[in-house]
């Protein structure tokens, strides 16, 4: 199904602030979606800003190309995973880069089962040309798992009961449409005093596992990371408590003036270094209230932004 609205970014000022776009520099956005802040980054940077922009959505990449081609010349887009920006960008090339993790409005309203605001099939694909959808994961994984992905990646407190009532209902038929997914949820876990619907934390966990995002961000942060000069700037938006935790971590882990010797922080064993990072705000960056009255979808956003220090720990 052809997309075409135009998704409103959030948090746009306010990455401008972070990155400090400029003319002559060199940006990547690695999710760069319908282009809403890749406009953004090119307008504020010309005459000769320049961006490199990639996205899993084929779809997503035709819609930037078409939001973005007043700034012909000065931008790249590429179909594919920001994890694999290494890839494509020599180490230490970019002065600013952005990750939004959010899906946009499209994807949301579109038919690859992303929302049970309409039903369609339970596809949920970021890429369409990898293999396993949605459904197919919940037909064929066991209760363990289904539960397992629940509960870590939807903080679903009901993630056992729901994985059991799966289970038993594709005993009877397969769950192939949003809608009966989601009316599933909703009888065995009604909303009751709940502001969300209750199949929301569901579709959540399932989109992320089915696309790998965690892996995906641990991976992509890395990378982006490696892409930046001493003084570039990464800024992340992020729109779920576990992605909050892993941008979270990666930043303070780089801030901090010592490395940890093992999986476990033990003070005692902590060997100094340089920090390689420093944290623009101690605290993410959220939208006002106007932001979130004028786009719903803006309330759970969180912007971190982190700069990157020259060996020594130094500011160049």
């Amino acid at each position: 199904m052809e997309r075409c609205s135009k998704h409103q970014p959030v948090l746009v000022a306010e990455v401008l602030a972070g990155l400090g776009p400029v003319a002559g520099g060199f940006y990547v956005d690695g999710t760069v979606g319908q282009g809403g802040h890749a406009a953004a980054i090119l307008r504020q940077s010309s005459p000769s800003g320049r961006l490199f922009g990639c996205d899993r959505d084929s779809q997503a990449i035709r819609a930037a190309t078409a939001r973005l081609a007043e700034f012909a010349g000065r931008f790249e887009l590429r179909q594919g995973n920001y994890a694999d920006l290494a890839d494509w960008l020599p180490p230490a090339s970019v002065d600013g880069a952005l990750l939004d993790l959010g899906l946009s409005s499209d994807q949301l309203a579109g038919g690859e089962g992303f929302s049970f605001q309409l039903d369609s099939e339970l596809d949920m694909r970021l890429d369409p040309s990898q293999s396993l959808t949605a459904a197919q994961w919940l037909n064929e994984a066991s209760a363990d798992e289904l539960a397992r992905v629940f509960w870590e990646l939807g903080d679903e407190p009901a993630a056992r009961r729901l994985a059991r009532a799966i289970v038993r209902e594709r005993q009877q038929r397969p769950i192939t449409r949003t809608r009966q997914l989601a009316g599933l949820v909703e009888r065995v876990a009604p909303r009751g005093a709940q502001a969300i619907h209750p199949a929301t934390r569901v579709f959540l966990a399932t989109r992320m596992h089915i696309n790998s995002e965690i892996s995906a961000l641990k991976r992509g942060l890395a990378a982006a990371w490696t892409l930046l000069k001493p003084g570039g700037r990464l800024a992340v938006i992020s729109f779920h408590s576990g992605e909050h935790r892993v941008v979270k971590e990666f930043a303070a882990r780089l801030a901090r003036d010592y490395e940890v010797l093992g999986e476990v922080d033990v003070p005692a064993l902590r060997r100094p270094r340089p920090p390689q990072a420093r944290l623009l705000a101690r605290r993410a960056v959220r939208p006002g209230a106007a932001e979130v009255a004028a786009n719903p979808r803006a309330r759970s956003a969180q912007l971190r932004l982190v700069e990157k220090l020259a060996p020594g720990g130094t500011r160049p």
